[in-house]
């Protein structure tokens, strides 16, 4: 008999056990526990995983042991075996229904390890118990983007946000709604039965989240914005959501706003802000946001907004200054650091990488192409902490790049399930656009870059690369994603290998190209200025410029960093260095030729015609 206080219109949950182990199934009462969140009944016949693990509460340590003690969990049936399943652990059953304090604290028992309720327990269709239960906690004050300028054709905007001070969404096909503050759960049903055969599920699905924003999440107080005729608006809201009638049903669910009587033109918006302006909803979150538009109108500062009125475009309210994202200066430290005695060359990597935020420094092997990337990284971003280094290669994907489902195994259960993961860049791009970071660039450094399927590794995120202020809809995760302003990015590129020496138009027309050549600066003369720093004999340099000199293909030059190892001065070294490392690359070279190559390029024949 289903208990009397069962919460309404809430289903049966259910947690499914690892490997095959059954499932505990309950559902919400409308009693609340100590914790001030709704009781949960786990009923009987659940399965329960038998062991404690570590971490789990005290509480739910002591519970279990109860329940085992007193008859509530009793031995469960073994399950009989299957080729190619992993044995299940050892499971009880549930006597009789438990009233647990919350549900988390029902998962606990369940899982033998602390766990979050609202999120492990679903429905049969799915759904995670949170999307059942009111809104908790949230920040005292959010900013909400909300889209008007095209309602079925319509600018709300312009016709009547702005002049009556509301803002509003359409909900033309939702009954009454009852509850003053609906659950995630009630909306989809509204949704489910007002819109059928009137959107894709796709489009249901997005409608109920907006709608959830719009009525639940929202809060008096909240900054609110929109776009209209290229300029941001800005406003407060001043009132609870109503349910109203429209003409055409445009406007059923509305707000007041106190909309500021300045305007922003869109162009001119900082580049965070522009980035969440593009994510192509009609309700979006901008709290992440929401210190630079304080920035903008000095809103946080006011205790009354001004009314609605005059909409053309006034300066902006006097606000702190905000930190700007820039790159230190190059100092001469860093100029002898890396032995460029141009320091306007080095000045000028700087002024590449805040035009463009990509580049590529590509050229044969040797030419410290690497090395400079981490150096000029590592002085631009202040330190190795913002700076995180990848190679690519040609298995090289974009789950492992950005991010994807892997196999994972869980520390405490031991089952092995896919799960969303970051990759290196995901990694990045979040830390570089925590609060507080922003201004701080950070840098990822690409090695070997044309190594990979460039199309294949990069997907979407290509059109981030030159559109630095949109977002796009992420592949696995779902998220609108936009790259940080403060997050650049290096490659390095070899020259030499034909079989990968070639990019496509999109990825040269996405980054700057810098060649590092033994033959131009800054790595023409650097194995004469390391010898003379390193106070060593300058006759390697004067062999390396006579091998180059000899090298008919400015690609298969060799660099000076072969010669920048204590290895090539000790005894012997140079030879052997020549022998192992230089002359081989120069044999593939000449392949097939018939050409000897010791006799034109050997150390005795460089040192006969250049002694």
């Amino acid at each position: 008999m289903p208990h009397p206080h069962r919460l309404p219109g809430a289903p049966e949950f259910h947690i499914k056990l690892p490997d095959g182990g059954g499932e505990a199934r309950g559902y919400l009462l409308t009693e609340f526990g100590g914790n001030g969140t709704h009781k949960f009944v786990l009923l009987e016949g659940s399965l329960v995983v038998a062991e404690a693990w570590p971490g789990l509460g005290d509480h739910a340590r002591r519970l279990r042991a109860e329940l085992r003690a007193s008859g509530g969990f009793a031995d469960a049936p073994a399950t009989p075996d299957v080729p190619g399943r992993p044995e299940a652990p050892q499971r009880w059953v549930a006597t009789r229904d438990i009233v647990c304090n919350s549900p988390s604290a029902a998962a606990a028992l369940v899982y033998g390890y602390n766990a979050s309720g609202p999120e492990a327990w679903r429905t049969a269709e799915g759904h995670p118990l949170a999307d059942y239960l009111s809104t908790g906690w949230r920040a005292p004050r959010k900013a909400w983007l909300v889209r008007g300028s095209n309602v079925a054709g319509h600018n709300l905007v312009r016709r009547a946000w702005l002049k009556e001070g509301f803002v509003s969404l359409s909900g033309a096909h939702l009954p009454p709604l009852e509850e003053a503050d609906p659950t995630k759960s009630a909306l989809r049903r509204y949704v489910e039965d007002g819109y059928e055969g009137a959107a894709s599920y796709s489009q249901k699905r997005g409608l109920v989240d907006e709608l959830h924003a719009f009525l639940t999440q929202m809060r008096v107080g909240d900054t609110v914005a929109t776009i209209g005729d290229g300029r941001l608006h800005v406003g407060r809201i001043t009132g609870e959501a109503v349910q109203t009638s429209s003409p055409g049903g445009l406007s059923n669910l509305r707000r007041a706003v106190a909309w500021l009587p300045h305007s922003h033109a869109y162009e001119e918006l900082p580049q965070e802000v522009q980035q969440k302006l593009s994510v192509q909803h009609d309700v979006v979150d901008l709290t992440g946001v929401l210190d630079a538009l304080d920035g903008l109108t000095g809103l946080a500062e006011r205790t009354e907004p001004a009314g609605a009125g005059d909409t053309d475009a006034h300066p902006a309210a006097e606000s702190p200054a905000q930190r700007e994202l820039t790159l230190p200066e190059v100092s001469e430290a860093l100029a002898s650091d890396l032995l460029v005695h141009d320091r306007a060359w080095l000045a000028e990597m700087r002024e590449l990488l805040l035009d463009e935020r990509q580049l590529v420094f590509y050229g044969p092997p040797g030419t410290g192409k690497t090395y400079l990337a981490m150096k000029l990284a590592e002085h631009f971003g202040g330190g190795p902490e913002q700076v995180k280094i990848v190679q690519f290669h040609p298995s090289y994907a974009y789950e492992d790049f950005f991010e994807g489902f892997r196999p994972m195994e869980d520390p405490e259960t031991r089952e092995v399930a896919f799960r969303l993961t970051a990759g290196p860049l995901r990694e990045l791009a979040d830390l570089a656009s925590r609060e507080g970071n922003r201004h701080v660039p950070h840098f990822l450094i690409i090695d070997e870059i044309n190594r990979a399927n460039l199309a294949k590794v990069f997907g979407e995120l290509y059109f981030l690369l030159e559109y630095r202020t949109r977002s796009v809809r992420l592949t696995y995760s779902g998220d609108d994603f936009a790259l940080p302003p403060n997050l650049f990015v290096i490659g390095t590129m070899n020259t030499a290998d034909r079989s990968i020496a070639l990019v496509d138009a999109a990825m040269r027309r996405r980054f700057a190209f810098v060649e590092l050549s033994p033959r131009t600066e800054p790595t023409a003369g650097l194995l004469a200025r390391w010898l003379e720093r390193e106070g060593r004999d300058p006759e390697p340099a004067r062999l390396l410029d006579a091998l180059n000199a000899r090298i008919d293909d400015p690609d298969f030059a060799i660099g000076p960093s072969y010669l920048m190892k204590p290895g090539a001065y000790r005894e012997g070294g140079l030879e052997r260095t020549w022998r192992t490392k230089i002359l081989p690359l120069l044999e593939e070279h000449h392949y097939g030729e018939g050409l000897d190559v010791a006799a034109r390029y050997g150390l005795d024949a460089l040192r006969e015609r250049h002694p």
